[in-house]
């Protein structure tokens, strides 16, 4: 996005949200890798002229589909900056996903219109302004049902789609792995299928039943509906997603269980889409995983290895973002994901202090882990892009949050007190003893120096001496060469 489109759209969502304060205050008195991932997802940007309708995609040159000029739309009960922080969210999703805003209309009401979501009057409004600026998708800061799709779709004479879609529909261009593509499928068809419609006669099959096979008269009837067949295959495919998924299990829990056998202690990145928990991975470990400025850069878990200044071998895991109302068929289809936070031994939760709501983010986030029962994990707040925020803020912050660390991905400010806080949080090998290992073992030397902390170590005749901290795990391990009356020389 050029310069001048960024001064157009904060332009259209200043005019939109002054308008929105107006009706409020009316009702409200109180590496090289990286960079083919890069251009793999500029690809997919939208262009006019070409269809979006399903189709063979080899049809649509360079994988590019229509641009799709919008407009957004929501209603809102609350406070005035909740009302624009999620208009701006949406306005981001929307070009996230490779659409262009060209305007927006919100409207103070206690609870939507049953029919058309926005009311008679305001739909009618809307539909001016969609001919008016020429768009061809309205996108509505909310989930609809399929009636009130149904009934704006009927009003405004164009595309109507729910926060919900637009979500899937940007995971849809993101995902790369297998079990990613087939995670957002599923969670695509759990959403279509109370929605289908059809019109007119495409609906019924009349010479359906036997009648087909010749059984004749007092045979016939309606048949399968069109609609029918299409959620009896939309069912069939749901269940073949299914098999799939759980079929990649067993890979993610041996990997887990790998890692939980050496007791390497492993560190989740969670937090808000587009907080920069990519970018301090890549602070943190040298990993040079894709970052972009866009909602969920990230949608497949990376995990990197990494080590403490003592030598202790452990794990980030960086996970997909979150974000308010996350369609609940997400939570669900990411679990995988999400299982890597809850087999943490630490939360690193990474908020954006420039948001203009960290609050809001922190409780999001917050809220979708704990359907993964993440709760009894010691987590750390990381407030990144202290460096652009507002100084009043990050004073606030840091009273409210005592025990935060404030970073800066980008300057690098306040990063080594941040691993220093990880590795003080990590679990710690607690055992001590002294082994004599003998030199053809020099195989559990090094798992020693890599799960456990060596205070003493020399070298004899018979093998190497090493007085020890190690994890429950490794006692078993190195019981047989434990010689605790061993005095090593320092």
């Amino acid at each position: 996005m050029t310069s001048e489109d960024k001064e157009r759209r904060n332009a259209m969502l200043d005019r939109v949200l002054s308008r929105g304060a107006q009706a409020l205050d009316d009702h409200d008195t109180t590496h090289e890798d990286d960079q083919f991932d890069l251009a793999e997802r500029a690809a997919l940007t939208r262009v006019a002229g070409l269809s979006t309708e399903l189709e063979d995609i080899t049809e649509v040159e360079y994988r590019q589909v229509r641009l799709e000029r919008v407009v957004l739309a929501g209603i809102w009960n609350t406070t005035q900056a909740e009302a624009e922080n999620s208009i701006r969210e949406l306005a981001a999703l929307a070009e996230t996903a490779g659409s262009e805003v060209l305007d927006a209309l919100i409207q103070r009401r206690d609870k939507p219109d049953p029919g058309t979501y926005l009311g008679k009057g305001k739909a009618a409004e809307l539909a001016d302004i969609v001919a008016s600026v020429g768009a061809d998708t309205v996108i509505i800061d909310s989930e609809l049902a399929p009636s009130q799709r149904r009934g704006l779709e009927d009003v405004i004479k164009v595309k109507v789609v729910d926060r919900v879609a637009l979500i899937l529909d940007i995971f849809a261009q993101h995902a790369k792995s297998r079990e990613g593509k087939a995670q957002v499928e599923l969670a695509q068809l759990e959403y279509l299928l109370p929605r289908l419609r059809g019109w007119g006669e495409s609906l019924s099959r009349q010479a359906g039943g036997r009648v087909a096979g010749g059984a004749g008269i007092g045979s016939r009837g309606p048949g399968e509906t069109k609609i029918e067949l299409d959620r009896r295959r939309i069912r069939a495919r749901m269940s073949k997603l299914r098999r799939e998924i759980n079929a990649m299990a067993p890979s993610r829990e041996t990997k887990r269980k790998n890692r939980a056998r050496h007791h390497v202690p492993s560190v989740a990145i969670v937090g808000y889409t587009n907080a920069g928990k990519s970018s301090l991975l890549n602070l943190l470990t040298n990993a040079e995983v894709m970052v972009q400025n866009a909602l969920f850069a990230t949608l497949d878990p990376t995990v990197r290895q990494a080590k403490t200044a003592d030598g202790i071998v452990f794990t980030y895991t960086d996970t997909v973002g979150f974000v308010r109302n996350l369609p609940h068929q997400l939570v669900e289809a990411f679990r995988s994901t999400l299982e890597e936070a809850a087999g943490s031994d630490l939360l690193l939760h990474v908020v954006d202090a420039s948001h203009p709501d960290p609050h809001g983010q922190i409780q999001a986030v917050r809220d979708v882990l704990g359907d993964v029962e993440t709760g009894d994990i010691p987590e750390l707040l990381v407030f990144n892009k202290s460096d652009i925020a507002e100084e009043a803020v990050i004073t606030g912050l840091r009273a409210e949050y005592p025990d935060a660390q404030f970073v800066s991905a980008v300057s690098k400010e306040g990063i080594d007190d941040l691993i220093d806080a990880i590795e003080n949080r990590l679990p710690v090998p607690d055992i001590d003893m002294t082994v004599l290992i003998p030199y053809e073992r020099g195989d559990l030397v090094s798992k020693i120096y890599a799960l456990g902390t060596v205070e003493h170590e020399s070298h004899g005749v018979e093998g190497t001496s090493l007085q020890v901290k190690v994890p429950a795990e490794l006692v078993d391990e190195l019981r047989e060469f434990q010689r605790p009356d061993l005095v090593i020389d320092e």
